[in-house]
């Protein structure tokens, strides 16, 4: 199957209308440990002009071994970037919507600390759902796109950033929690995983109000 590389032409349309454009995009959404992170990538009209990196594309159709490479180009064609977190313990006080919209908002801040202005900015997000709106302090004028992470390039930037972070994150944790092999299914519910949850129970960095798998907590 051929796997259309994204393009700029959404975002060339509504650097007409705006400033700025700040794309996010969600990882982690379904898993069962860990955080959910949401990345934020910054375009503008002159950057919008410059090529696409060079493999960038959805970090689902990257491999592994490649996102880091393609992460560090899509980090540097872009304004500016970042990674906002919600923990797992987030998720299970305030349920997995609001979380993303915490990550999110907290993405968003984190590139106006690094001087992204809002007054004249659009928030492009993957999906259908506007998860950020509600939950971020200062008015946002946000833009679902469904399949933006795939089909523009801004977001998925914000999508093969996020993905590399949270990844390498998991990584760390699983240098504690070894048992449950974060470093190979990074949280998310696979054969394994759900075994070591029944041997081992949840770990702090569960969702433990997620229905995971007959087991007692730790914790």
């Amino acid at each position: 199957m051929t796997v259309v590389a994204p393009r700029l032409t959404l975002e060339r349309r509504l650097l007409g209308e705006c400033e700025l454009i700040i794309a996010l995009d969600e990882v982690g959404r379904g898993a069962l440990a860990g955080p959910v992170a949401v990345g934020a990538a910054v375009m503008d009209a002159k950057g919008a002009r410059r090529r696409v990196p060079e493999g960038l594309r959805d970090s689902k159709l990257v491999t592994e071994r490649r996102r880091p490479e393609v992460a560090a180009r899509a980090a540097a064609w872009v304004q500016a970037s970042a990674v906002g977190w919600a923990t797992a313990r987030e998720v299970d006080e305030v349920g997995i919507m609001r979380a993303l919209g915490l990550a999110a908002s907290r993405a968003v801040q984190a590139v106006v600390d690094q001087g992204a202005a809002l007054e004249n900015a659009l928030v492009l997000l993957d999906g259908n759902h506007d998860y950020v709106s509600r939950v971020h302090p200062v008015p946002l004028r946000v833009r679902p796109v469904v399949k933006a992470d795939r089909d523009c390039a801004s977001v998925s930037a914000a999508s093969v950033i996020a993905k590399v972070a949270r990844d390498g994150h998991m990584a760390e944790l699983h240098e504690g929690h070894s048992g449950y092999q974060w470093d190979r299914n990074k949280g998310y519910a696979s054969p394994e995983h759900r075994d070591a949850i029944r041997a081992l129970g949840l770990s702090p960095f569960h969702r433990s109000s997620w229905a995971i798998a007959d087991a007692p907590t730790l914790f």
